[in-house]
């Protein structure tokens, strides 16, 4: 039986207000940055379970019988908020379990992790992400900032391999395709630093506990990962060897 990854966010909803002279009116539209992270794991030969970010607020795991249910969880531009804030706690002041907690004793108890960057990952946009002040820093190979930590690169930046002999590296060749963007932060002493951008963490990580955790400080899908890059011959190994080197 394939191994699960549970797949947390990397979804949207938007709402356009067009405006024709006197007129105007609405149109809203739910959006995911699937197609390229959800097919690169599952040819890796895992189970994916894919819980976008509107389903996770209620549906993410409350129990370590049920997160231990996977072998690696992926956060990818989901902010902490999202698992801190289910609907009832908003709206009634119902009581439930810090799934943030739940995260860090998963990866002591064994259990991987790997965040992925995006506007709502590591702080985020306007800091909103907010994952530093969560149970979940602890056991991340990087220090989060406490601001808005984006680092926008419209020209496109190309990563650069530290530890060329490293198992996640395995089968990667050649140059990097360009990403227009990602979150920064700083490794931790002890941490394993695999790649960098602009001299920044890039691909990391570490061991706490039983588990083990890493970081890939760019996106997944646009618009920080162009299609260049998602379509890049090299994209669905090196996600194999994330998720390979996290799980063991």
């Amino acid at each position: 039986m394939a191994k699960k990854v549970l797949f947390a966010g990397e979804s949207w909803m938007a709402t356009v207000t067009e405006v024709k002279g006197f007129n105007a009116f609405s149109a809203s539209k739910y959006e995911t940055g699937l197609g390229w992270i959800d097919k690169a794991i599952e040819k890796a030969g895992y189970e994916l379970v894919y819980m976008p970010s509107h389903i996770a607020a209620d549906h993410f795991p409350y129990t370590m019988e049920e997160l231990k249910e996977y072998a690696c969880v992926v956060l990818s531009d989901i902010g902490a908020d999202t698992l801190l804030i289910p609907t009832e706690t908003f709206s009634t002041g119902k009581r439930f379990p810090n799934r943030c907690q739940l995260l860090k004793d998963y990866v002591l108890q064994g259990g991987g992790l790997l965040m992925i960057g995006g506007y709502m990952t590591f702080t985020g946009i306007g800091g909103q992400g907010k994952w530093w002040a969560t149970p979940v820093q602890d056991v991340l190979p990087v220090q989060l900032l406490t601001c808005d930590d984006r680092m926008e690169h419209c020209e496109g930046v190309s990563a650069e391999s530290v530890d060329a002999g490293h198992p996640v590296l395995n089968g990667i060749q050649g140059e990097w395709p360009p990403v227009l963007g990602y979150n920064k932060s700083i490794l931790k002493e002890g941490a394993e630093l695999v790649a960098t951008l602009c001299g920044d963490p890039f691909i990391a990580f570490g061991n706490y506990g039983e588990g083990r955790t890493g970081v890939f400080s760019s996106d997944c899908s646009p618009h920080w990962a162009p299609k260049e890059f998602c379509d890049w011959e090299g994209y669905d190994r090196l996600f194999k060897n994330i998720i390979d080197y996290i799980v063991r």
